[in-house]
């Protein structure tokens, strides 16, 4: 007997609520969604009401264009929306939101009451919502424009509210959303309050000048103006003075037709513009914007349209290295482009109506006889090689295998010839007992060599290099500084490389977690005492953690609004800058809000170990060497850092063996 159908249409409830885990995330997303509304509207004075970081009350008032009766109820209904009629439309956006799926999606996780009149008109529309269930809708007089009120977020879904973080926190993320949208809508009157503080308020202005009022004005008067303009795209922003970079939070914003977005590409691009001019460690800020034909981007690539793809985005790349590239060699910072040598970007030209296309397509041919592995002689004598070895004669039995057409017995006794290629006894081996192969000397770590983060610091685990460092008791003469970054040392398996940089990291967290645990950080008052302007996102999580940067060795004095003074520092850190170390806890605080205690504390401590370890590039003297590899030896865990990074590597002597064929 056939059973009954089990394929059904959700309720509009419940599909409300699936679209919201992706749209709303935390009250931060409500607000971006919300203000990008009023930036659609047309609106020119935006203001944002904050209680409990958004948990109990996100309100946000505009002057736009406001809607009738019909429109206020339809702008809750599910893929419902003013922005496009048509599919070729999601190609030629100059609007925020558009798929209709933001308001349904905060209305099935709050309640709403929304107050909203056209410019003209005597009556608005006052609609309540809680749920997705329409409460009432009345028409009675306001003010032109569109009020907003967000009510108790997540209040029918418990499992969710429990997982936002605190509200210094959620607070941190809303002033960074909040951040994004002042930097990309110039031209907007913006007020910002939390529970009736103000904590930014302004008037249009200049990017260089929104930037100063939400930053302050030292990151201000880093700026290096970017500019350029092509028939594809044209580039203009900022990028900050090397001065500037940071160890942590970096201020890294990118724009597109007046759209926030993220692009690991053109970051990539930014940054190998500072290669030489920052450390490895640091970042750069920036604040670029790009424009662009709105055909050749495709924004419809992210729940949340963070993400945008570029149909030119490797030549784009190149505008951007050179518009970089020009900026800070034009005030002295970096290396000029060189007009009239080979040091231009080719940028190719924009296609033209009915031109030929700019990539050559592949040319019908006759391949019925080609032969992927027939090995043909290159035409006329080779050159001659100036190097003394040469690996072709070195390795002529393999070419003469390969022309006799054997080549089935290069991969003969593979598996045993591989195992001496890795590091160590065990190193690498599976369940199998058969070892992993290395196709170089030294191995470098994939994803997979990394441990994940451990609140203990991580249990010691048996490792060969563990073993190898326990034979070697004396380092005397046996110990030299490779680069200014390797420490390497002789053990009875052959060599060991340790990592100055992570082996300090390990040694200071192990001895900075139990005075972080217990808050008894010993602090060493300042010569001098230093000012530092922090943003507002940081200023919310600072005021809040006062006790315990106070418990964590720092003396703070909170002057005015996101101005304070260092007046002491841990006394572990030693040389580390203190406003640096600072910042760098603070974002650690922003990001670990709502995560244990311990993980908390570990993250903090590993902050801490990191500003005080010696950098790569250092150049060290035995005794220091020979202590941090006596140090290393102590801790727990000698072969990684807490977040997983390795620590030491051995080169065997039987590799050493394999390489001069013995």
């Amino acid at each position: 007997m056939p059973t009954a159908d089990i394929i059904h249409l959700l309720p509009d409830s419940v599909a409300n609520q699936i679209a919201a885990g992706e749209v709303i995330q935390r009250p931060a997303s409500v607000v971006k969604e919300l203000v990008e509304n009023s930036v659609d509207a047309g609106a020119t004075s935006i203001e944002i009401h904050i209680r409990d970081a958004g948990k109990t009350l996100i309100h946000v008032i505009d002057n736009g264009s406001g809607m009738s009766e019909t429109d206020a109820r339809m702008a809750f209904e599910r893929h419902a929306t003013s922005k496009i009629s048509k599919a070729d439309d999601l190609y030629t956006l100059h609007t925020m939101g558009f798929r209709g799926e933001a308001l349904p999606s905060i209305a099935a996780v709050s309640e709403i009451e929304m107050r909203t009149m056209r410019h003209g008109e005597q009556l608005g529309t006052r609609l309540v919502i809680s749920a997705s269930a329409v409460q009432s809708q009345e028409a009675l007089p306001c003010r032109p424009g569109t009020s907003l009120m967000v009510k108790n977020l997540f209040f029918n879904l418990p499992g969710r509210r429990r997982f936002l973080k605190k509200d210094p926190v959620e607070l941190s993320h809303i002033v960074h959303e909040f951040e994004r949208l002042s930097l990309v809508n110039l031209g907007l009157n913006l007020k910002f309050t939390h529970n009736g503080t103000v904590i930014h308020q302004f008037q249009a202005a200049p990017l260089s000048q929104r930037i100063g009022q939400l930053f302050g004005n030292t990151v201000e008067r880093s700026l290096i103006p970017v500019q350029t303009e092509t028939p594809l795209v044209k580039i203009t922003g900022y990028v900050g003075a090397p001065s500037s970079a940071r160890q942590r939070a970096h201020l890294q914003y990118f724009f597109v037709n007046g759209r926030n977005m993220k692009h690991p590409y053109f970051h990539k691009a930014v940054l190998n513009c500072f290669k030489d001019l920052i450390s490895d460690k640091e970042q750069p800020n920036y604040f670029i914007n790009f424009e662009t034909d709105p055909s050749r981007i495709d924004v419809n690539v992210h729940p949340q349209k963070h993400e945008i793809k570029f149909e030119d985005e490797q030549v784009i790349w190149q505008v951007l290295t050179a518009a970089v590239r020009e900026g800070l060699g034009r005030y002295n910072v970096g290396p000029a482009i060189d007009f009239e040598g080979g040091d231009v970007p080719e940028i190719p030209p924009m296609p033209q109506d009915n031109a030929e296309p700019r990539y050559n397509t592949p040319v019908d041919e006759d391949i019925s006889a080609y032969n992927p592995f027939e090995l043909k002689a290159p035409a006329g004598p080779p050159p001659e090689s100036p190097r003394l070895f040469d690996p072709l004669k070195a390795t002529s039995a393999k070419s003469s295998a390969l022309n006799d057409g054997n080549w089935q017995k290069l991969y003969e006794n593979f598996t045993a010839r591989s195992s001496s290629l890795s590091f160590g006894d065990n190193a690498g081996s599976d369940a199998t007992g058969e070892k992993a192969v290395s196709s170089s000397i030294f191995a470098t770590p994939d994803d997979g060599d990394t441990l994940p983060f451990t609140p203990t610091g991580g249990e010691r685990t048996e490792h060969p290099v563990i073993e190898a460092l326990a034979v070697s008791d004396d380092f005397e003469g046996n110990l030299f500084q490779l680069s200014d970054r390797w420490i390497v040392t002789t053990s009875r398996s052959g060599l060991l490389l340790i990592d100055q940089h992570r082996a300090h990291v390990r040694i200071l967290f192990d001895r900075i977690l139990p005075t972080v645990a217990d808050g008894s950080v010993a602090m060493q008052n300042l010569l001098f005492a230093e000012s530092i302007e922090v943003t507002a996102a940081n200023e919310a999580v600072m005021d809040a953690a006062q006790d315990m940067l106070r418990g964590l060795g720092f003396g703070l004095v909170h002057l005015d609004t996101c101005k304070w003074e260092i007046t002491g520092m841990p006394a572990d850190l030693g040389e580390a800058d203190p406003r640096h170390t600072l910042l760098a806890i603070v974002a650690d605080l922003a990001e670990t809000g709502g995560d244990p205690e311990s993980q908390r504390r570990c993250r903090i401590a590993l902050s801490m170990a990191r500003m005080a370890a010696i950098q790569p590039n250092r150049k060290l003297s035995a005794d220091e060497m020979r202590q941090i590899v006596t140090d290393l030896f102590k801790v727990r865990e000698p072969n990684y850092t807490p977040d997983g990074q390795p620590v030491c590597r051995q080169l065997t002597l039987d590799r050493i063996a394999q390489m001069f064929h013995r």
